[in-house]
């Protein structure tokens, strides 16, 4: 890699085979939405260093999106810098002028890279992840702005001898603060939770009960394992939030699903299953789940008739169990769902600084999250890949923008605290070179770097490795 070079590398391929159908649409909404997230992010990031580098006087030769055979190719501007789309779109990069790779005409020398100042080249270099920084503000500003939809953070039921039944919780109760942190939704106070369960320390929190009292009520982390932090810690907590009652009638059926090979139908009301009454969705739910393999008669109501129907649920494996799945989704109803319904937003002006905090908070988050995996506080599975990353940008475009918005500032927030790490061939490799440079007085020999550039290499293919092992972990695990 040169020198002057700065990229983005994101690898990982998977092959499936789809008929045209529901299914096959998700998978294009998901390499749609990850390819889009990817040249957003791309884009930003090298902006940050040619922006930065052409105020400083550098000439840049090439601004590529991608990698390898060029596709595209147009030169602009007094320097003719070329602008490059290449046949791998998976990273980019800023080719500036630089003596290093090759003669540099007499007339250009002041505006070679290695030619400026410490504090230039460290502005150059450190643009790159600033710009990702700017990207998660003005992002997490949209959103604050356009407001935030979730649910109210209601306790729907405490499991025994857990955190939070020794913290007296109790179903119905309300969060309002956690610490003092003020929370509106499910997202806000799962998030502020984390936090504080990344450190395994007791927090206090808020709650008002069913008849509006007001209680504070402590709840201890400290026993909160590592690999807790991996799914949902919540439930290790004892919590379950509270799900609006769900009547048994089928909502939507997935096409190919073994609901639908059976014989189910959009609008169908279950009223029992080898029977036993049903009366609530989640009732079903437990039943079909139960029962991978296994052949259920469900009587169902269709219209005025009344039919039995022989439904076996395919079996999947989540979290190395198999459970079943007959690819039904209940029907949801608007005015029950108001009542835990909350939209969170702010003003134009009030929304900046919640931005700040907000990407501040996520990458000093980010920061910690890595040192722990480091001395082994937190799970290695927490370490996402490719692949990973490309399902997240999937459900998220389909849940709505705002959560495809929320998505690509956290993102972002990592690739610029990735890139910051002092590690060779990342940003922050160059910084840490620039930091020995200013206390020693002359740059580093081309020896030093090159062994640099290899151990960063080496750290690099490890991190990959356990990200991808994660993803496919996770694939294999449903």
């Amino acid at each position: 890699r040169r020198r002057h070079t700065r990229y983005i590398s994101v690898t990982g391929v998977q092959t499936c085979a789809l008929p045209i159908s529901r299914e096959f649409m998700n998978f294009l909404i998901t390499v749609a939405a990850f390819v889009f997230a990817l040249g957003i992010l791309i884009v930003f990031h090298e902006f940050g260093h040619y922006i930065v580098a052409r105020w400083c006087g550098v000439k840049v030769l090439r601004f590529s999106l991608g990698f390898g055979r060029p596709l595209l190719c147009l030169k602009r501007g007094r320097d003719q810098t070329e602008w490059v789309v290449a046949a791998f779109p998976l990273g980019g990069y800023v080719k500036m002028l630089d003596e290093r790779e090759g003669e540099v005409d007499p007339r250009d020398l002041p505006r070679a890279f290695n030619r400026q100042s410490l504090a230039r080249r460290f502005l150059i270099v450190l643009a790159g992840p600033v710009a990702n920084f700017l990207l998660a503000i003005a992002l997490y500003w949209i959103v604050f702005v356009s407001g935030i939809p979730g649910l109210r953070p209601v306790i729907g039921g405490v499991a025994p001898a857990t955190p939070a039944a020794e913290a007296q919780l109790a179903p119905g109760d309300i969060i309002l603060k956690v610490g003092a942190v003020n929370v509106a939704t499910w997202q806000d106070a799962r998030w502020t939770l984390l936090q504080a369960a990344v450190d395994r320390k007791p927090v206090s929190l808020e709650v008002q009960n069913e008849r509006g009292e007001l209680h504070w009520r402590k709840l201890d982390l400290s026993g909160l394992k590592a690999e807790a932090l991996d799914g949902d810690f919540l439930a290790a907590l004892g919590f379950a939030r509270l799900q609006p009652p769900l009547v048994p009638v089928i909502g939507r059926m997935i096409p190919g699903g073994a609901g639908e090979r059976a014989g189910l139908q959009a609008g169908d009301q279950i009223v029992a299953v080898d029977g036993g009454t049903i009366a609530r969705w989640d009732q079903f739910v437990a039943v079909v789940s139960s029962s991978p393999g296994k052949s259920l008669k469900i009587e169902v109501r269709r219209a005025e008739q009344v039919l039995e129907l022989v439904v076996t649920p395919d079996a999947v494996l989540e979290k190395s169990v198999s459970i079943g799945r007959i690819g039904a989704a209940p029907k949801i109803d608007r005015n029950a769902m108001q009542k835990y319904a909350v939209d969170v937003r702010f003003g134009l002006i009030e929304s900046l600084p919640k931005a700040l905090e907000r990407t501040w908070e996520t990458s000093l988050f980010s920061l910690r999250m890595l040192g722990k995996m480091i001395v082994g506080e937190v799970s290695l599975k927490n370490l996402s890949g490719p692949i990973t990353i490309a399902d997240y940008a999937g459900q998220s475009a389909q849940v709505g923008w705002v959560s495809y918005l929320v998505f690509l500032a956290l993102i972002s927030i990592s690739l610029g605290v990735l890139n910051l790490l002092p590690i060779p061939l990342l940003d922050g490799g160059h910084l840490m070179y620039y930091m020995f440079e200013m206390f020693k007085g002359s740059p580093l020999s081309e020896q030093a770097m090159a062994v640099g550039q290899q151990i960063g290499m080496a750290v690099l293919m490890v991190l990959m490795v356990f990200a991808l092992y994660n993803d496919i972990t996770r694939l294999v695990n449903g």
